[in-house]
């Protein structure tokens, strides 16, 4: 066997697990990790903070499934990346993170950057909530044994963020070690649903009148798009997804009713909360995909009848009655089912079918309500305005992000999407900046496509030093920044609950905002346009999206109009003050 110190035990690992990049910022605590890296075929990617490098990590897999691995030194340099890992955990994306931590024999003496008054070296505690799993290696001859572990666990059953914690000491211990070779510790098959719930589902299906497909997070995942479209266009059964599986089928689809919830169409909360049997697969009904579970608003369980198909069994049953929970890949449960209703009944048919005449008419009248929207030629422009000038230019294939806030809640009803994983947008969490970086991952994992990050300018600034990584590493990333000078998702919140005059702390100074464009200049950013004019929009687009780089174009949207954020169709219950 070969002698191999810390470093070099991590990177050969990690080529073995085919892993492209490795994402972080270099400091004392991983300074012997890294350095193995020199020799490596791995590219090490510099962002400008920590949260980014987890945000770039996260980008990457939502688009291409597979995990990058995080690196950080000890201390603060590891904390940075907690909201970043939060995010993926929240919504199931994986990756491994490496952190630095004290030298074995110095845990508890309270070193530079160490958090040890509760216990020594503890950062591990601080992962635990929001990883799947947190590994200490403090022991070189069992640091491979760890690594294949944290993939292992990444990447299967519900997938997630695995922690691994590295001693300084035994980054560069060196020890007579074989590397494993993954694929002999994994299972080589996706787990199906047990047969006898399989029928029931089948049974529920084959006598529904007005059946749902509510496709969640757990089908983008499970790559299981072809197997839901399938599946519907059999039943001819409306198809309602989540926000994170936006775009499992193109929404031009004839059965595609937009989502349910808060800020779900009108199709899509009428046709959910009328359903006899609701098919849910991999979706956990969280408050704003439910209407904060107020009956008949987005669902009305029961009396409807909710099949519920999930990886992990926690999931099943947690939010609402179940008539049938299967734990299964929402891929292979959702194939069994087509493969059993296709035995007991032909393909549903649209010609006579009220049902499917309601769906259509009922998602028309949503359409007339986004033209509408789309079609407004206010200035300054709504945002709104704005992604329908992007959608007319960019590519069908083309890829949009977002963070939390009014362009995330625009965009995901109303800005269509045609293929799986173009949607790249962090729901569960709510993060905002979190585009700025995930944009750079979405586009290392698809290159060929191009990609917007939609930001609004609060979002933006939380994240922004990430368009240096983006300028450095050349990748061709094209940021659309929408200013309306605040938090506006936040001061519609404050004004709706308690009126103008108690607006506070979420508006910017117009006089003394930042100049986008200087910023755009001290970035070194080869494309920049600021526009106020629309006529002048889908130029600067697509001159942005042409553009061999990274590109910055700041568009100014009005705070106040209608059509900026989102249609409210369902209910979100916040908390009130009392009197």
């Amino acid at each position: 066997m070969p002698r191999l110190n810390g470093g070099e035990i991590v990177a050969g690992y990690l080529e073995k697990e085919g892993v492209e990049y490795l994402v972080g910022i270099p400091g004392h605590g991983s300074t012997n990790l890294l350095d193995a890296f020199n020799e490596s075929e791995i590219k090490v990617i510099q962002p400008r903070h920590e949260q980014g490098a987890a945000h770039l990590a996260d980008g990457y897999a939502r688009a291409g499934g597979e995990p990058l691995a995080v690196f950080t030194s000890i201390g603060p340099g590891a904390t940075n990346t907690v909201t970043g890992v939060a995010t993926a955990y929240v919504d199931s994306i994986p990756m491994v993170v490496f952190t630095g931590a004290p030298q074995t024999h110095e845990y508890g003496q309270g070193i530079l950057q160490e958090i040890e008054r509760q216990s020594p070296g503890d950062f591990p505690s601080v992962m635990e909530p929001i990883t799947k799993q947190s590994f200490v290696a403090d022991d070189i001859e069992r640091l491979p044994r760890v690594l294949r572990r944290a993939f292992q666990i990444a990447r299967s059953g519900r997938p997630g963020p695995v922690h691994v914690d590295i001693p300084m000491d035994v980054q560069g211990a060196a020890a007579n070690v074989k590397i494993p070779e993954p694929v002999n510790h994994r299972p080589h098959s996706r787990p199906g649903g047990d047969p006898q719930t399989i029928e029931k589902a089948a049974a529920l299906l084959e006598n529904a009148n007005r059946p749902i497909i509510i496709p969640g997070g757990g089908t983008m995942l499970a790559e299981a798009w072809d197997e839901v479209q399938a599946l519907a266009e059999y039943l001819k059964a409306p198809v309602s997804p989540t926000f994170q599986s936006k775009g499992i089928i193109p929404e031009d689809h004839e059965l595609y009713v937009g989502y349910a919830g808060w800020i779900g169409s009108t199709a899509g909360n009428k046709l959910a909360s009328n359903a006899d049997v609701i098919l849910a697969i991999g979706c956990r009904f969280t408050d704003l995909h439910s209407s904060s579970y107020k009956q008949g608003v987005s669902f009305d369980i029961p009396p409807s009848k909710l099949i519920h198909v999930d990886i992990d069994p926690q999931e099943i049953g947690k939010n609402y009655p179940i008539e049938v929970g299967i734990q299964g890949d929402a891929k292979v449960v959702t194939e069994q089912i087509h493969d059993e209703i296709s035995e007991r009944i032909d393909p549903i048919q649209k010609e006579g079918n009220e049902y499917y005449t309601e769906v259509r008419d009922l998602w028309t009248e949503w359409e007339d309500i986004i033209a509408e929207r789309w079609e407004d030629d206010t200035v300054p422009m709504s945002i709104s305005q704005v992604i329908a000038e992007l959608r007319e230019i960019l590519p069908r294939e083309g890829m949009v992000v977002t963070s939390a806030g009014q362009p995330q809640e625009t965009v995901n009803p109303e800005f269509p999407i045609y293929d799986p994983q173009t949607n790249i947008s962090c729901s569960g969490f709510s993060t905002m900046g979190f585009g700025v970086s995930a944009a750079i991952g979405a586009k290392l994992a698809k290159p060929n496509r191009p990609i917007v990050d939609i930001e609004g300018d609060g979002s933006f600034l939380m994240c922004n030093q990430e368009v240096a990584c983006a300028v450095e590493h050349d990748i061709d990333v094209n940021y659309l920044i929408l200013n309306n000078h605040g938090w506006t998702s936040i001061r519609n919140l404050q004004v709706d609950k308690y009126g103008w005059d108690r607006v506070l702390d979420t508006e910017f100074d117009e006089e003394t905002d930042v100049n986008y464009m200087d910023m755009a200049s001290a970035y070194n950013v080869g494309y920049a346009e600021r526009v106020i004019d629309p006529e002048q929009l889908r130029d600067k687009l697509a001159g942005a999206i042409a553009h061999d780089g990274p590109s910055m174009v700041e568009v100014i949207v009005e705070q106040n109009n209608p059509d900026s954020g989102a249609v409210i169709t369902g209910e979100w219950d916040l908390a009130d003050i009392e009197e």
